[in-house]
């Protein structure tokens, strides 16, 4: 089997210890390394060019300093950097914008990102069992930021699954600095979660379920992959009611494609109910705030306010109910 190392050209960033090799008898390795060699390929295509010629461009800046114990990824100091290394570093930042999730201190330069994942994190935190040598699957990592959240736990592995090259090397800036040995970014879709059967201690699935034709079924891979005993959390676009329904929208919702169910609280547990999981909570129910979801200097893109309806906030543009948001946890006995 080839290595992480021999995968990934190693002059473009720091490279982990392949997890496979530590976990070969027990997840469906060989199928992983031949997906993961088909998609690699594209994080060197044209489309992907100037992203990682951006982390190319900063490999040799470097840091011992950085804290992820608090809303802000911080990495590094401000003062570390020479005036020439600390303009490279932030034409490399400038790249990846609109940055979509965060915030994030990068020695010294604070990202506002479009959505404020440190409050979506801060509500998870008090419900679930401590990470600390636990192997957890971050569904639709995106660039990373709740990995590095997840990371000052000390987890055994923390493997993000993430089908988009520039979100790879969004999350390989930070961790070319970092160097943080259990996080794993694999350019693997939640489709590919059940290669990894009886695996995960815990898993995350936040904003996936309403992207996707068949939540259900996706929730049964979920269910296949979590140990007994194990935890999900699942972060869930919805709208409210009473019935246990979900909208599928004509074409588009808030302006977005991919939008297939969105489902009301009760629907949504009744889809993890019959995915086979159970002790189902949802400890957070409420309309999505145009203060989570905002454009700022760092996103500087139509966001929740632009998509709803200016004369009434509870409706979207195209007049839908607006988004709320459900967060639930399960487990599997």
């Amino acid at each position: 089997m080839l290595s992480r190392s021999e995968m990934l050209d190693e002059s473009l960033g720091y490279v982990a210890p392949d997890y496979l090799e530590q976990y070969n008898d027990d997840i469906e390795s060989e199928t992983i390394l031949a997906i993961r060699q088909e998609r690699q390929t594209q994080l060197f295509e044209p489309k992907s060019k100037r992203y990682y010629q951006a982390v190319q461009a900063v490999r040799d800046i470097q840091s011992n300093e950085f804290n992820f114990s608090g809303s802000v990824v911080k990495v590094g100091q401000g003062d570390e950097l020479s005036l020439e290394q600390q303009q490279r570093f932030n034409q490399a930042l400038k790249v990846f914008s609109p940055w979509k999730k965060g915030p994030f201190e990068l020695f010294g330069t604070f990202i506002d990102a479009e959505w404020r994942s440190d409050w979506k994190w801060e509500r998870i935190l008090p419900h679930i069992q401590s990470l600390t040598d636990r192997k957890v699957a971050d569904i639709g990592c995106h660039n990373g930021y709740f990995m590095f959240r997840m990371a000052h736990q000390k987890p055994a592995c923390v493997i993000g699954f993430e089908p988009y090259a520039k979100h790879f090397w969004n999350f390989q800036l930070v961790q070319n600095i970092v160097q943080q040995k259990m996080l794993h970014f694999e350019l693997l879709g939640v489709e590919h979660i059940d290669l990894y059967p009886d695996f995960f201690d815990t898993i995350f699935c936040l904003g996936i379920l309403y992207h996707h034709t068949d939540p259900v079924g996706l929730l049964r891979k979920l269910h296949k992959s979590l140990k007994k005993n194990g935890e999900i959390i699942i972060d869930c676009q919805g709208i409210p009611g009473d019935l246990p329904v979900a909208l599928t929208p004509q074409k588009r919702y808030a302006r977005a494609r991919g939008i297939w169910f969105l489902p009301t609280q009760s629907c949504l547990e009744n889809w993890i109910n019959r995915a086979g999981f159970n002790k189902i909570n949802c400890f957070f129910a409420e309309p999505l705030s145009t203060a989570e979801q905002r454009r700022t200097s760092w996103a500087e893109i139509d966001s929740l306010s632009e998509f709803l309806d200016p004369e009434n906030q509870s409706l979207t543009i195209e007049g839908y109910p607006a988004p709320w948001r459900y967060y639930v946890i399960a487990h599997k006995d």
